[in-house]
């Protein structure tokens, strides 16, 4: 049953795609959809912490929507097309890689060592050298941070993070820049998702900005 409901969705796409179906979807590139898969994600994560089943599964088909969309145009790349099946085999294909323990008899001892493995075996993949190899640098600063700070502990490079007294500087853009780094640093040496945190006390803000508004 599901295969047949994926394999609908496939050509739904290709119909929308196709001559005679639908001109805006026809029109769209993988640029100008970019806006709707970083949407699409917003709104399953907000399903998620509202623990909401029906608008976790209508957002999942969203974000789904948009893996499909994208294999679908590149199919149509004048010199170098690809199918969502190429896209399903090249992730089914990393998973068994990635998991020796499962499929090649590895022996892990837990998670952490799974983890290690994991990224020893993308290292050697990507014939990466660098500690920043791989980061992407275009997603937002509060998680980039983040990732070099892992990087560079993993590869023991250190880092020079401002002192939490920054606060006490005059407000420029470098001084705050060096603010956030210094409560980012300090939530990442404590095991904190500094991201995590800060939509937490944003959420306790709207809250609070609702209930006395409404009172």
């Amino acid at each position: 049953m599901q295969g047949s409901q994926l394999q609908r969705l496939v050509e739904v796409m290709d119909t929308l795609r196709s001559p005679g179906g639908c001109p805006w979807d026809a029109e769209q590139t993988h640029e100008s959809l970019l806006k709707y898969l970083l949407e699409e994600s917003y709104e399953f994560i907000e399903a998620v912490e509202n623990g909401n089943r029906i608008d976790m599964r209508e957002e999942l088909g969203d974000v789904l929507l948009q893996v499909y969309f994208h294999a679908r145009m590149a199919e149509d790349h004048p010199t170098d097309p690809f199918t969502i099946e190429e896209v399903a085999q090249g992730i089914a294909d990393k998973l068994i890689r990635r998991h020796p323990h499962v499929f090649a008899g590895l022996e892990v001892k837990g998670s952490e060592e799974v983890l290690e493995n994991w990224e020893e075996i993308k290292k050697k993949e990507k014939g990466r050298t660098s500690p920043v190899d791989g980061v992407a640098l275009s997603q937002p600063a509060l998680p980039l941070l983040e990732k070099l700070l892992h990087r560079a502990e993993k590869y023991k490079v250190q880092v020079d993070s401002p002192a939490a007294n920054t606060l006490e500087a005059v407000a420029d853009e470098s001084a705050v820049g060096q603010a956030l780094h210094a409560v980012i640093a300090w939530a990442h040496a404590n095991g904190i998702d500094a991201e995590a945190a800060l939509r937490k006390e944003a959420l306790r803000v709207s809250n609070q900005i609702s209930s006395k508004t409404q009172s």
